[in-house]
């Protein structure tokens, strides 16, 4: 289920859209335009707006929307017939593109507030099978790709907290004793397991990164795709729409792979683990060269290999960053007002 923060930043974005003077009205209008919204959402946010909560978010949000309505690369100010919600529906299939919102059934559009996430997969789907082949993984990664140090982990945890209902391997854990050795756990890891866990994300990590690097081979187009994959270029472009970690608007239209080799000539995409991090992390760039002012440039990200619910509990995530605001990310574009193309158009 959609958390409050999630509507409130997906539904209002939508409303602002449909050419309604304000946000308190466009929630009391409840637009049929505005799809697979419900009534009971509608409560919601009226609630959680007079509440004041959320203030920012919500103001956030609106102008998001608007901004798009009014974007040359957007609505023109034309008020579309449909805007629909994706709320809490599964994708039929394995979808790249993180879709919240379609309008009139040609703009996609991605709200990410305060967020610079771009996957949270299975480790196996990144490392192994590089984005492009989603299924069930029945593995523990830590087991996979440090057996020796996560087991030498666990001894170490089983034994400062005199652990002896716990079973002597790894392997032997039931849910029922990962959720009890979860709970003995402070924020920080005890003195006498620290040396342990910094060897166990030593070798996670850089076991992820050695088999990253083996999956991509030296082939460059594979490395270029997989570069395009992380940054979610796909076939049909697609907008983001939110704010940034620091709150300032995050507005762009994201092109394709076709729009990408236009612009930029692809260079090199390197992997590498990060021994320092304080956890098991993987680095990740790719360099490239800006056709249009023949400078170079670089994106940066990094993915975080961890437990989904807690120490010890729940299967691995990797957890993939962009590091590189979105600004300076090739193939993300600024949304253009009308008054920038008309002034391109006079140039002509």
């Amino acid at each position: 289920m959609a958390s409050l923060r999630t509507e409130i930043s997906e539904i209002v974005t939508g409303l602002a859209m449909l050419g309604i003077e304000c946000l308190d009205e466009a929630l009391d209008a409840r637009p049929r335009e505005m799809l697979n919204v419900a009534g009971r959402h509608f409560n919601q946010l009226k609630d959680a707006r007079a509440a004041g909560e959320q203030h920012q978010l919500f103001e956030d949000a609106w102008e998001n929307g608007r901004a798009f309505a009014s974007s040359a690369d957007g609505l023109k100010d034309r008020v579309p017939e449909r805007v629909e919600w994706k709320g809490n529906q599964n994708p039929p299939g394995y979808e790249q593109i993180p879709v919240d919102l379609r309008v009139d059934y040609v703009f996609l559009i991605s709200c990410k507030y305060r967020s610079n996430v771009l996957y949270n997969v299975s480790p196996a789907h990144l490392f192994d099978r590089l984005l492009a082949n989603r299924r069930g993984d029945g593995t523990d990664w830590y087991l996979e790709a440090a057996p020796t140090e996560y087991q030498e982990l666990y001894r170490a945890c089983r034994k400062h907290f005199g652990s002896g209902d716990l079973p002597s391997t790894l392997d032997r854990l039931t849910s029922t004793d990962r959720l009890r050795l979860k709970g003995r756990f402070e924020r920080t890891w005890p003195p006498d397991i620290a040396g342990p866990y910094r060897r166990f994300c030593a070798a996670v990590s850089s076991a992820s990164a050695t088999r990253w690097q083996r999956a991509l081979g030296t082939d460059r187009l594979a490395r270029e795709e997989m570069l395009w994959r992380l940054l979610r270029l796909q076939a049909a472009p697609y907008f983001i729409l939110g704010t940034a970690s620091a709150g300032q608007p995050v507005r762009f239209r994201v092109g394709t792979p076709w729009d990408f080799r236009q612009r930029y000539g692809f260079r090199a995409f390197e992997a590498e683990p990060d021994t320092s991090a304080g956890q098991p992390v993987v680095r990740w760039w790719a360099e490239l060269m800006d056709r249009t002012s023949g400078t170079p440039r670089r994106v940066d990200g990094h993915v975080e290999v961890r437990w989904s619910h807690g120490r010890f509990s729940g299967a691995p995530e990797a957890k993939v960053y962009l590091d590189t605001s979105h600004a300076l990310t090739p193939g993300y574009s600024p949304l253009r007002c009308v008054d920038e193309t008309s002034s391109q158009l006079s140039l002509l």
